[in-house]
């Protein structure tokens, strides 16, 4: 999660709150979604979330005084079972 992002500019000269995991999907279809926000006012400081599981977006951005996402991608990542060796 990177905050404070220059709008003329890109993210490596943001704020680092939480460094990037990359998806690591158990066996079957899985979706993700990247969400960039407008931060109201300029600089601000953005808390990390304490736990992933069960996120709520909405409640982030309350919590955060966030505008409206500006841009949003969605992806599908799929893992399928190892095949199975022969004996």
């Amino acid at each position: 999660m990177v905050t404070d992002i220059p709008g003329t500019t890109d993210a490596s000269f943001g704020k680092e709150i939480v460094s990037y995991e990359a998806p690591k999907p158990m066996v079957g279809i899985h979706r993700f979604v990247f969400i960039l926000f407008k931060q109201n006012g300029g600089r601000q400081t953005v808390r990390a979330p304490t736990i992933r599981d069960y996120f709520s977006t909405k409640v982030f951005s309350q919590d955060n005084n966030l505008d409206q996402p500006v841009a949003a991608v969605y992806i599908n990542a799929q893992k399928k079972p190892a095949a199975r060796r022969r004996s």
